[in-house]
């Protein structure tokens, strides 16, 4: 399947980029320059992600999506710092039949925790309650969350947050801090089979691997060691958390004994790679960290109708084995 192509999508807010276009680099390639966000903040939300998008502003895991447990009709959207609100924003949206035409750009000057103190959160797809010059404590509701057009149809709503000194600019979608995790995240081992449990439109998930401990982060392992975090392979790269750096260069992922990428540091290039359930090719497998009981793999296959209570066994082939396939 071919991956999607990257978004460069110009939106404007008062004549600056918010999102899209060639910008500064995301801060930092050593992530001992980054910024460490703490257990206090990750505990308040039920899955994470660092690299499941195809926007450059993720690009070495500069940005993070945190999504917020859902209890009812409106989706909360729970500070992840505490400090003063420096702006709000309503910004144009890509146009999907499915969001709002309008995302929204909030910025809070940092007060705490202390590892962040100082430097400005960049938080979007949050319409905002919250007025520039009040003040916020980790936890208390900035909004309601927004769909925003910048999502994927299978993307679940959630805050975008990422982190820039005082002096950045801080409307460009790209330019931020590279963020370290101070949790950890369990691996589990996963054969690539599982039971459809829930469906949707444009995603089905499986009820394998289940979550031993709910509660505590976990996410899909690599088979040498580490957590897999993006979509695979339908945006360009993903990450490896928790796997140790390769302090020798790039090293080879694989899932399941299949190569599927190279990582450099904790950011992986994936291979020429294709996503198949039952022997036919889906969009991919939409990879992050949980630690919520509903955990299990999140296959994207808009292309593809699968039913809950249907067994599934996913297999990652090379582009040139699924070429062959064709051809038999």
């Amino acid at each position: 399947m071919p991956k999607h192509a990257r978004p460069r999508v110009v939106m404007m807010a008062d004549g600056k980029r918010v999102d899209g276009g060639p910008t500064e680099d995301c801060l930092g390639t050593d992530h001992g320059n980054g910024v460490t966000l703490e257990a206090s903040i990750l505990n308040r939300y039920d899955r994470f992600s660092l690299y499941n998008s195809p926007y450059p502003a993720h690009d070495e895991g500069c940005a993070i999506d945190l999504y917020p447990s859902d209890d009812g009709d409106v989706a909360p959207a729970p500070a992840p710092v505490s400090g003063t609100v420096l702006e709000t924003k309503t910004v144009r949206a890509p146009p999907k039949p499915y969001a709002p035409e309008h995302d929204h750009l909030l910025l809070i000057e940092c007060s705490a925790p202390a590892s962040i103190a100082g430097l400005v959160a960049r938080i979007l797809h949050v319409d905002p309650v919250v007025e520039p010059g009040e003040t916020v404590t980790i936890g208390d509701p900035l909004g309601t969350l927004v769909h925003a057009g910048f999502f994927a149809p299978w993307v679940d709503d959630h805050l975008h947050v990422g982190f820039r000194r005082p002096e950045q600019n801080h409307h460009r979608a790209v330019g931020s801090l590279p963020v370290e995790l101070a949790v950890d995240v369990r691996p589990l081992a996963w054969d690539g089979c599982g039971t459809v449990v829930e469906t949707g439109e444009t995603y089905a998930v499986l009820d394998s691997p289940a979550h031993p401990n709910p509660g505590e982060f976990a996410g899909i392992a690599a088979d040498g060691g580490g957590v897999l975090d993006g979509g695979l392979a339908h945006y360009d790269g993903g990450g490896l958390l928790g796997g140790g750096d390769s302090a020798d260069g790039p090293m080879a992922v694989a899932l399941n004994g299949e190569r599927i990428g190279t990582a450099t540091g904790r950011t992986v290039a994936w291979d020429d790679v294709v996503v198949t359930a039952n022997g036919e090719p889906i969009t991919g497998i939409s990879l992050f960290c949980a630690r919520d009981a509903d955990f299990g793999a999140k296959l994207v296959c808009p292309e593809r109708s699968l039913e809950c209570g249907q067994d599934v066994q996913v297999r990652v082939r090379t582009g040139s084995e699924e070429m062959e396939s064709a051809l038999e």
